[in-house]
């Protein structure tokens, strides 16, 4: 959940070390995230794009992606536990340019890249964040820009450059949780202010509804995380300060994967040429972090 974490902006934890988190309950009447309605994006088949991939995989048919599914609306649950999401729907239309089904298997987020490099899954998807450090043990085929966003109820005098001596809600491991929001708290101990309390949450429906029900004062996730959960809420939210700190999303694969890196970038380009990525985005609302090229590797930090 965010933009240096997923893209998330979150820091990746070894593949021998498992991050604890607190579960959160649910509160009734919490706002719930929702697919728009609309037709799905049909994609075709690119046999040039099909070319690319590893012989293992494009013998199996099938394309197993890692992916953590509490992440509205970039990657989450319909009721039925189906997997939604303008990100599982950029993915889907990635598969059908292969020519391959994609197989989802749910993930905690801390999971997927180990996942990746032991060969569980062949792609890891969770809005990661391409850092100069996590492609030290992946790569990263880049397919979307995003940046930090604040929100706070409507109304709210709150600014994200003086949160000091609030609380603010932020999810579990994310680059907002690990690395913004304690960066901007011990600027404020420096001033001689009241540091800033993290409420860590794990899912978005739960950070939103925090600040809904008044335990924080606000909170910050990837941009089009918090512009979605913002709409959401119908008005009981609202957009605070710019975006900052954009960067690249990036579908993880494993160093030793041979072409398959190649072949993501292929399809995603292809999707982005033939405007099912644009109608996708679109859909979704979150055209603000759309890229014109794809790319391998493209961290900035």
């Amino acid at each position: 959940m965010t933009s240096v974490h997923p893209t998330r902006r979150l820091l990746f934890v070894a593949a021998a070390s498992l991050l604890a988190v607190s579960l959160v309950g649910c509160v009734q009447n919490a706002p719930t995230t929702a697919a728009p309605t609309g037709d799905a994006v049909v994609v075709g088949a690119d046999e040039a794009v099909s070319a690319l991939l590893p012989a293992a995989i494009a013998d199996s048919g099938t394309l197993r992606v890692g992916v953590n599914l509490t992440y509205s609306p970039n990657e989450f649950k319909t009721p039925d536990g189906a997997p939604t999401g303008w990100a599982i729907e950029l993915m889907d239309a990635v598969g059908a340019k292969m020519g391959l089904e994609v197989e989802y298997q749910g993930a905690a987020f801390d999971n997927i890249l180990p996942g990746v490099i032991g060969g569980k899954y062949d792609v890891g998807q969770g809005s990661f964040t391409d850092t100069k450090e996590r492609e030290k043990i992946v790569d990263f085929v880049n397919y979307y820009s995003a940046g930090t966003r604040w929100a706070a109820a409507a109304g709210s005098t709150l600014n994200p450059d003086d949160a000091c001596g609030l609380v603010i809600a932020a999810g579990a491991t994310t680059y907002q949780e690990t690395d913004d929001i304690p960066a901007r708290s011990e600027a404020c101990v420096a001033a001689g202010k009241e540091p800033i309390s993290i409420l860590k949450l794990d899912t978005q429906d739960d950070i939103t509804n925090a600040v809904v029900l008044g335990r924080a004062a606000g909170f910050a996730a990837d941009s089009p995380v918090t512009a979605y959960a913002v709409s959401a809420t119908k008005g009981k939210l609202e957009l605070i300060g710019e975006q900052y700190d954009s960067a690249p999303f990036g579908f993880a694969v494993a160093k030793d994967a041979g072409t398959l890196a190649q072949a993501l970038e292929a399809a995603v380009q292809a999707i982005i040429d033939d405007g099912s990525y644009g109608a996708i985005l679109a859909k979704w609302g979150v055209e603000d972090g759309a890229v014109s090229t794809a790319g391998i590797n493209g961290a900035l930090f």
